[in-house]
């Protein structure tokens, strides 16, 4: 019988999130406090940043080790819901 799984993914893993939101001096800190709530390992130096054409918005890029569907879920919830976040990929 086939047993059907929530999620392709196999933790531990690599997984990269793509953070959004309006350029300024707190928003990187504020996703990396949200970030290593939920993956305390996460190295801040591994954390990538790429500004739009225009300046107005800022592109962050954390590679956790994703642990568990749970752990990815509460990530997402509480990056969604800040108010310095616009986006979360």
């Amino acid at each position: 019988m086939f047993e059907q799984k929530d999620t392709l993914l196999e933790f531990p893993c690599a997984f990269p999130l793509k953070i959004m939101g309006l350029a300024g001096d707190a928003l990187a800190p504020a996703v990396l406090e949200v970030v290593r709530r939920h993956a305390p390992d996460f190295d801040e130096a591994t954390m990538e940043t790429r500004s739009s054409s225009g300046g107005k918005y800022l592109s962050l890029t954390c590679t956790i080790n994703a642990t568990s569907r749970a752990q990815l879920d509460a990530l997402y919830r509480e990056l969604s819901a800040h108010p310095l976040i616009k986006v979360v990929l």
